[in-house]
């Protein structure tokens, strides 16, 4: 197997060259302090919602390199992950913000706390965790799906993992599930082999901050032909105000393998804005699939700008479901490197932008092998004058035969002073690669209101159809649960928008 991207590329958050590549040749009630009427009241109900902060340890405001020692020293960790963050925190303090796509200038990074422990240890035991903590989990539905149709859990809580389990059965096939902190203690060699090899730290300056401050996220390993059947979840909620969480997720399936993994994530609502910005690091070896969906549902005071990227060597699947609902800024571009041959990569993504929004979505697939073929289709709906931005990228590299590639982008706008844009950028150095993309803009039309309404439907209930049928390509691949969810809060979303 190699282990270093053979070509250069450029990353679309930071958008400037990763350097491994190119050296390669690369306080306890509902809060509401603004009127929850703007995001619809079913969120603050199930979602919006903040228990008492919690912490046994915590760093004060701002980032300093104390900060990221403090944050070492609290995990225990050793000196390599030490020298590690201290080299990202260098890093972040020397890349540039991203100038383009959505405002970032209101992003105050003085005005955060960077870790909040709320627990000694995380437990595999649900009986076992505090009760606010527990009552959290359980008003966001999280033991009733492990109990039902998951074969393992994590539950992050500001900055650590405070639940994990997995099914037995599923540990003696020898399939790893845990936090990253236990994968560094425990399974050294995996993690050093693989950590920030997918994204460095210096691939953007979210991933350099991410690199220095990182705490939680999930670690999986499934070994050589081992196939988990039901799905991995991890939860992530916020419960801090000002807070920033970074947890990190690296997830390997060997050869011949299986997995798919669930991620989901909530805060409440507050007038001070927080930052979500996780690195999502992926291998899937030879003839491995992956599976990562993804129903994300910030509140509006989030920003959400993270890295997220899969290599998938020879002959290996990997897809990615993402699903963007909230927050007040979300830039993040699932990516893909088909690094082997007959690899294949599939993204399919949906962003809903309400008021004051602005998603900023898509993905990106890069072809450094022959016959590899990528699908990429993109939703995205925008309402009470939210903006929602596709920003795709399809690159092949040169000297390539048997490449096809499918890109599809189509938005939906629900009222005039709502904004959709497209930008597609396909870098093609191949002759004789196949490529297709279409894109389109449409809004409800009257007339399919008034055949809707014909057949005795309220017009809400008009609109929202014609909304769910747009998003059907997303729902249906999501499991069942999963699916009814998100329809429910694209309902709670849709309140107001027409009549």
């Amino acid at each position: 197997m190699r282990s270093e991207v053979p070509v250069e590329t450029r990353d679309m958050l930071g958008a400037q060259d990763t350097r491994d590549a190119r050296d390669a040749r690369e306080t306890h009630k509902i809060t509401e302090t603004r009127d929850l009427r703007d995001i619809g009241s079913g969120y603050a109900e199930r979602f919006g919602f903040s228990m008492p902060e919690r912490a046994i340890v915590q760093t004060g405001k701002g980032l300093s390199e104390e900060t990221v020692r403090s944050i070492s020293a609290a995990k225990g960790e050793p000196e390599w992950m030490l020298r590690f963050r201290l080299r990202a925190l260098r890093l972040f303090q020397t890349l540039p913000m991203p100038t383009w796509g959505a405002d970032l200038s209101k992003l105050e990074f003085d005005a955060m706390t960077y870790y909040s422990k709320p627990t000694e240890r995380a437990q595999s035991s649900w009986e076992a965790l505090p009760d606010d903590i527990k009552r959290t989990y359980e008003r966001l539905g999280v033991p009733e799906a492990e109990r039902k149709f998951l074969a393992g859990v994590g539950a992050q809580y500001d900055s650590e993992m405070v639940y994990h389990n997995i099914r037995e059965d599923l540990k003696k096939k020898g399939i790893l599930f845990t936090d990253v902190e236990t994968a560094v203690r425990e399974h050294p060699d995996l993690v050093k082999r693989f950590f920030g090899t997918v994204v460095p730290p210096d691939d953007n300056k979210f991933a350099a901050l991410n690199s220095a401050v990182w705490s939680g996220g999930s670690f999986v390993y499934v070994p050589p032909n081992v196939r988990v059947d039901i799905p991995l979840q991890a939860y992530f909620r916020v419960n801090s105000q000002a807070f920033g969480q970074f947890e990190r997720t690296l997830i390997i399936a060997d050869e011949g393998s299986f997995v798919h993994y669930i991620e989901g994530c909530t805060a409440p609502v507050f007038t001070s804005d927080s930052l979500h910005s996780a690195v999502v690091e992926i291998i899937a070896l030879p003839r491995a699939r992956i599976r990562y969906s993804t129903v994300q549902n910030w509140s509006s005071n989030m920003y959400n700008l993270v890295t997220k990227r899969a290599f998938a060597w020879d002959h290996a699947i990997m897809e990615w479901v993402d699903g963007n609902i909230g927050s007040k800024v979300t830039m993040k571009y699932p990516a893909i490197f088909l690094m082997g041959e007959g690899a294949r990569g599939e993204v399919l993504t949906i962003a809903f932008a309400g008021k004051g929004q602005e998603q900023d979505t898509g993905a990106k697939i890069l072809h450094f092998a022959p016959n590899t073929s990528s699908v990429i289709t993109s939703k995205s709906i925008s309402k009470d004058g939210g903006t929602a931005s596709y920003r795709g990228l399809v690159k092949v590299e040169a000297g390539l035969s048997g490449i096809k590639s499918k890109v599809e982008c189509d938005a939906l706008i629900l009222d005039p002073r709502s904004r959709s844009n497209t930008y597609p950028t396909m870098d093609i150095r191949s002759e004789g690669a196949v490529m297709e993309h279409e894109a389109k803009v449409s809004k409800i039309s009257e007339e399919q209101l008034f055949y809707l309404m014909s057949r005795g439907l309220t017009e809400k209930e008009a609109a929202v159809m014609i909304v769910n049928g747009f998003i059907d390509p997303l729902v249906k691949e999501l499991p069942m649960e999963y699916a009814v969810e998100l329809n429910r809060l694209i309902e709670l979303e849709m309140e107001g928008s027409v009549g």
